[in-house]
């Protein structure tokens, strides 16, 4: 992942991009939890990872609901904000910084479940690196523990290749917040996003912007990685059936 230059500039603004992220990680642990639980059978005592936590948005929330979790990232501010926000809450999580392309730096394995949310597997910039991580993420479960990990709907995204995400309008106490991003194409692939987050402040307006590069996965494609990684039984949940915002693909280590 050679994106690390980009979240740490976005750690001190990744919860700009929610409407309000303490909701949206109170939101998003319930519909994660749901599926462990009732899809998966998970008990709320597992143990889970989550290899791509950034600031914790997942990671806080499974926490927050009963599950023994640890966490790590690529980027050490995002790694620094998470330990920071799980404190303020006083939850307990080990967090770390690691690529998912070389977990072996974390000391635990025999999780019961490895979560990668937020399209994270798009920043692997070629399938030998997308086979790599999860071989990565299959070491470090126990023999039929779950990956639970979400991408954007490439598939149809693919045929649209759209060029701008957003805009979203928030108010931030009547001040306004203008969020989208700008997609430049680079081949049938790969694009790189731009992210803007423009605030009006007491001073006046402010703008941040970064960019990083995805390479656009499609469903097969990853189905055919996990099952040449030792995992079984992968299914996808659309978002109309999980209730999260991008397709979840699910499967078991062997």
């Amino acid at each position: 992942m050679r994106t690390v230059g980009t979240y740490d500039e976005l750690a001190n603004y990744y919860h700009l991009i929610f409407e309000n992220w303490d909701v949206s990680v109170e939101r998003q642990a319930a519909v994660l939890s749901s599926i462990l639980h009732g899809k998966c059978g998970l008990p709320a005592a597992s143990r889970i990872l989550d290899c791509a936590c950034g600031i914790g948005t997942q990671a806080i929330g499974l926490a927050m609901m009963g599950f023994r979790v640890s966490g790590c990232d690529l980027s050490t501010p995002a790694v620094e904000r998470a330990r920071h926000e799980a404190s303020r809450r006083n939850l307990k999580i080990q967090f770390a910084v690691a690529d998912m392309l070389d977990l072996t730096c974390l000391g635990e394995s025999r999780f019961d479940a490895v979560v990668c949310m937020d399209n994270s597997l798009p920043h692997l910039q070629s399938e030998a690196d997308l086979l790599q991580a999860a071989r990565q993420i299959r070491a470090k479960l126990r023999p039929g523990g779950l990956l639970m990990a979400s991408i954007r709907d490439y598939d149809r995204l693919l045929e649209e290749r759209p060029v701008v995400q957003g805009p979203s309008f928030y108010s931030d106490q009547g001040r306004r917040r203008i969020v989208f991003q700008v997609w430049d194409w680079k081949d049938d692939r790969l694009y790189v996003f731009h992210l803007y987050i423009t605030r009006e402040l007491e001073t006046g307006w402010q703008t941040f912007h970064t960019s990083g590069l995805y390479r656009a996965i499609r469903r097969d494609e990853l189905v055919a990685v996990l099952t040449k990684t030792g995992f079984k039984k992968v299914r996808w949940l659309a978002a109309n059936e999980s209730g999260f915002y991008q397709p979840i693909v699910l499967a078991e280590a062997d």
